[in-house]
């Protein structure tokens, strides 16, 4: 989507990323549109060590180089929750470590989390995704035999169903099938089942039945 310049002139707030705004920052005769807008915030801070981290680091720069040019109050916000070298970060944004660098510790949690670590050491591409998925398992039958919910974080689309469909049948074949059997789920009323099975997305049917669900960003909104 592409705003007009007076468009642009009536926003107060403008969420894009970080490519569109390198692009717009770049054009001279939007200097005057870029000269308003006083807080930049950066989400996912973090990816300054991923492909797009140049990117990040042109704006940064773009932006010290405003306030030295024009003399005029600019704030950079960088945001992450999966960050340690935080006061690396902090310094490349020309943070006050004093007054102006957070660090929510554990202690901000309402709910005390506990982490735990599991090796895996087998090198066998297949075995060890065998491997990673007895492991989940295992904690995952801990957690719903104490009666709470699971939820488990995968690094693709694909991997939310695959993983899912791999529990299950882990579960299958070590007799504890019964943890997972939505017939045996007091939660699950006759609206959620039609709403179920209107689902798009095939699998979402299938997992439903071992009260199992997915989410990506590839799922349709109504899904």
């Amino acid at each position: 989507m592409t705003l007009s310049k007076k468009e642009l002139s009536e926003t107060q707030v403008i969420i894009s990323t970080t490519e569109k705004w390198d692009v717009t920052t770049r054009k001279t005769g939007d200097m005057a549109f870029v000269s308003q807008v006083k807080l930049l915030i950066f989400d996912e801070v973090h990816l300054l060590h991923e492909d797009r981290g140049p990117v990040i680091e042109t704006l940064v720069a773009r932006t010290l180089r405003q306030v030295e040019s024009q003399q005029s109050m600019f704030r950079r916000v960088g945001l992450s929750a999966t960050l340690p070298n935080y006061l690396d970060v902090g310094g490349f944004l020309r943070v006050n470590p004093e007054t102006g660098l957070f660090y929510f510790h554990e202690g901000y949690i309402p709910v005390p989390l506990i982490q735990k670590f599991i090796g895996i050491k087998e090198k066998n591409p297949i075995k060890q995704r065998q491997d990673f998925d007895h492991a989940a398992f295992d904690k995952i039958l801990e957690s719903l035999r104490c009666g709470n919910q699971v939820m488990v974080f995968v690094h693709s689309r694909k991997s939310t169903h695959t993983t899912a469909e791999a529990i299950i049948e882990i579960a299958r074949q070590e007799n504890q099938y019964s943890y997972f059997d939505s017939r045996n789920n007091k939660n699950i009323d006759k609206n959620t089942k039609t709403m179920i099975a209107r689902a798009k997305i095939k699998e979402i049917k299938q997992l439903f039945q071992s009260s199992c669900g997915i989410h990506h960003a590839g799922i349709p909104r109504s899904d």
